[in-house]
């Protein structure tokens, strides 16, 4: 009998050991980490030696410039405060989801983000950054508070809120990204010719889009928090 082709990265195990497995997920999550810390630590050294020979900007060097004054001007925009403690976060998810649907191209890897775990990994790191951002803006205090206002009756409400965005957030990526895998696949399966490279370059692109929307989505739940927390903290005009 033929075995099932694996739904998802989780369920393509490469080595086993024990109770202990090894997934194509993490494997190739791992080898886009690397990939983009090598590419950072290149493009910083590059930067900081013609910084201090003077020499005049690369294009490489002026398009990262781009992309980060794009995202601290679209930061600005969201949260009405300093963009720069929310970049590195912000900008992680970004290119993190980006550099998956990159991987995603090359034939006989699936993106980690069409796989559960990476999904829910992603949204739990959004889950543990707004209290986080909370707490370093009002202190333990000032964030528990929150969660009694107006009244303490809120607080179940409060997170359950907490928690259903923390799921939809998994959802809404792993779905939109997994129906695009799945998609392209069969299609190679049918058309093994032209239609299966446009329809990988449109997943490429489904998933650019899904990455800047889950990264706007966090953006947008970090920003509520912080700036519920300075509207309730602001002392109101006398009229």
């Amino acid at each position: 009998m033929t075995p099932l082709t694996p739904l998802t990265p989780d369920q393509n195990v490469l080595l086993r050991w024990g109770f202990a497995h090894l997934t194509e997920t993490v494997v190739v999550t791992w080898g886009i980490m690397a990939v983009l810390v090598v590419l950072a630590l290149g493009l910083t050294r590059s930067m900081v030696r013609r910084a201090e020979a003077a020499a005049p900007p690369t294009r490489a060097q002026l398009a990262l410039e781009l992309l980060v004054a794009t995202g601290l001007a679209q930061i600005r925009e969201a949260v009405r405060d300093d963009p720069r403690p929310y970049l590195p976060f912000i900008g992680t998810l970004f290119i993190f989801i980006a550099g998956s649907s990159l991987a995603g191209v090359v034939p006989g890897v699936t993106p980690p983000t069409a796989a559960p775990s990476t999904a829910v990994a992603l949204a739990f790191g959004v889950f543990v950054a707004v209290p986080a951002f909370g707490i370093a803006r009002e202190g333990v205090g000032g964030w528990l508070r929150h969660y009694l206002q107006p009244t303490p009756f809120m607080l179940p409400f409060h997170l359950v809120s907490e928690i259903s965005r923390t799921l939809a957030l998994a959802v809404r990526l792993f779905g939109n990204v997994m129906s695009g895998t799945l998609m392209v696949a069969i299609l190679i399966g049918v058309v093994p010719f032209f239609v299966p490279v446009v329809l990988q370059a449109f997943g490429l692109l489904i998933g650019l889009i899904q990455a800047y929307v889950f990264s706007v989505l966090a953006l947008i739940y970090i920003a509520s928090g912080t700036q519920v927390r300075r509207t309730r903290s602001r002392p109101t005009a006398n009229l």
